[in-house]
């Protein structure tokens, strides 16, 4: 019986595995809530739900903060848990192949391998890739070629733009903000201007809702808050051109550091790139009319795909199953102390 393949993308929000054996991607909230601060109680999309209303006793976070992660011990009980659940036993002996942000120290890349290669669980082989290369990938793109491909993965703590050729990271800059501060700025403008405080799941439901990059929107949403003057829960009617202001200068500092990777690009690569155009992904990418932003501001093409949350987890797919792009995985140890 052959050992089963696992691809992980430890995303901020999701986390998404990718069993050989199955065939699948599984796709779950990386999340935990602990008791007595050191027990873990629940964690996945259960614990998610616990998020913004569980009693003090219960404390619910998110392992992975800005790409990296920030709850070690609590990752890796939480993965193998997930993991064991899902795969029925064919974690012992597996391989695993990880996908790491790029613009993070050797020291929090090797926190990526280590949870695997240091696990109980034995693992018969650990790699680790450059995550916009797995994102390229899963797009179905060919980065062997001598081809430049621009690529924003807009997560939900980390916004990466990077440029890739021959299989490797050309340019790559990592911005420390994505989807939670949107979410953290539809709560400070619903504030101010409606005098309503909310939660962050429902700015979250705001902008997946009826957020814009772009005016015009006509649609709207009846939202629950608590009245900062009475401090009683009512309902109010939010339009979506409140959600487009209320987005705009964080999105204009995305298509400002968009222009500056462009700015800095070989001019060779960058005609590449204006031939093809620029992929959209991660799972922040979504809100109405991004791609139709970031097209006005550069004045070229841009990429979307269907369920971009996964394209990692996707191109990490092909990578333990087509030999053509095997060798774009690395083990980390050999790297770090050759």
């Amino acid at each position: 019986m052959g050992n089963n393949v696992y691809g992980i993308d430890l995303g901020t929000r999701n986390l998404k595995v990718f069993s050989k054996l199955s065939g699948k991607i599984l796709n779950e909230k990386n999340a935990v809530a602990v008791v007595n601060k050191n027990q873990l109680y629940s964690y996945g999309n259960a614990a998610y739900a616990m998020y913004e209303k569980a009693p003090e006793t219960i404390q619910v976070s998110f392992p992975v903060v800005e790409g990296v992660i920030a709850e070690y011990n609590f990752m890796q009980t939480m993965i193998f848990e997930f993991l064991e659940k899902y795969s029925k036993g064919k974690v012992k002996g597996a391989e695993f192949i990880v996908a790491v942000p790029t613009d993070i120290t050797e020291v929090e890349k090797k926190a990526f391998f280590d949870m695997f290669y240091k696990s109980k669980a034995k693992p018969r082989l650990v790699q680790v890739c450059d995550k916009p290369i797995a994102d390229a990938v899963g797009l179905g793109l060919d980065v062997n070629e001598p081809t430049g491909v621009m690529l924003v993965d807009i997560g939900a703590d980390t916004t990466e733009i990077s440029v890739i050729s021959l299989g490797g990271l050309v340019l790559s800059s990592l911005l420390h903000f994505g989807g939670n501060r949107l979410d953290e700025s539809i709560i400070a403008y619903i504030r101010k201007n409606n005098n309503l405080l909310i939660g962050e799941k429902t700015a979250c439901a705001l902008k997946e809702g009826i957020g814009s990059a772009l005016p015009g929107r006509e649609d709207s949403m009846v939202i629950v808050g608590r009245d900062v003057v009475s401090g009683l829960p009512i309902e109010v009617e939010i339009h979506a051109s409140q959600i487009y202001e209320a987005l705009q200068s964080d999105l204009n500092d995305i298509c400002n550091s968009i222009k500056m990777t462009l700015e800095h690009t070989p001019p060779e690569l960058a005609q590449d790139i204006i031939h093809a155009g620029i992929y959209l992904t991660g799972g922040s990418s979504q809100i109405h009319g991004l791609d139709q932003l970031f097209s006005q501001i550069t004045g070229i093409k841009v990429n979307t795909c269907d369920a971009p949350e996964e394209s990692v987890a996707r191109g990490l797919v092909k990578l333990v199953s087509d030999s053509k792009f095997k060798h774009l995985a690395y083990t980390l140890r050999a790297k770090v102390y050759k």
